[in-house]
Parts: structure tokens; sequence; C-alpha cells
């Protein structure tokens, strides 16, 4: 299953294990038995993200992860979308909840990933939902290391 990876090269975008988080993304995928599938990971910093965020969302400020789905047709190959995610949100996410950054860009390429599946949390029970499936998927990736 086909991850593409592209680190920006700007300071913000500094740190965390880019095989980690592919790992992540194509666990995901497996799991939800969309492994055919292929998405995009940009690794990038809170500038950017936040254009994008504007551009795409209207929510003028920085974000620690977007998710642009190609199609939501449920097709089972081909693209299905991109995760970008930030590297400097979430440095300071991790120092505030006292977690490794690599554990928090885990939980946000999941997080990511997930929503390209299909996954929202816009009403309580999807919002459910979709922790319980990011915690039986991060549980099966600790597994891993």
């Amino acid at each position: 299953m086909p991850v593409l990876v592209t680190r920006r090269r700007r300071r913000g975008a500094r740190g965390g294990d880019l095989p980690r988080m592919k790992r992540a993304v194509q666990k995901t995928l497996e799991v939800e038995g969309a492994e055919g599938r292929e998405v995009s990971l940009l690794v990038t910093d809170d500038k950017e993200i936040h254009e994008l965020n504007r551009t795409w969302r209207q929510k003028d400020k920085p974000t620690d992860v977007l998710a642009f789905a190609l199609d939501e047709a449920g097709e089972s190959f081909g693209p299905i979308g991109d995760v970008v995610v930030s590297v400097e949100r979430a440095r300071a996410q991790a120092k505030s909840r006292r977690v490794e950054l690599d554990h928090e860009l885990e939980l946000l390429v999941v997080h990511g990933t997930l929503h390209l599946l299909g996954y929202d949390h816009e009403e309580a029970e999807e919002a459910r939902l979709m922790r319980r499936r990011t915690r039986q998927i991060r549980r099966i990736l600790s597994r891993l290391e």
C-alpha cells in the first residue's frame, strides 16, 4: 500500500519519526480493510497548515492535522487522499500532554487517516466511535514497536 511521505524544508517541520508516521498510516488502512489505497502524508509547520486551514476550511488559525479526501464513494483502489500534519503544533500539544512528540504525531496521523476513510467527530456518537477506533489502532501499533 503506497504511502508517500513528504517533509517540508521548514524549521517548524523538523522532528518526528517519518517511518513511524508512515507505518501508522499503513496500519490504519490495513485495519480498516483499505490496504490497497494510496495516501499522501505531508509533514509541515504551523504557517503552511494555517494557510491550508484558512483556504479550505475557512478557519483562520493553525491546526494539528488536516485530511483531504479525494474519494468519498468507497472505492477499493487508488488514491484516497492527503493527510497534512503540523510538527510544530504536535510538539506544543505533546509538551502540554506530557507525551513524546512521536506519540502525538502517531495519534494525529491515525486520526487524519480515519477521516480519509469516512470517520468524523461532529456528533457525539461519531466522536466516540472515532476515539474508540483510534485507541484500537494505536494499541496494535504499540505492539509493533
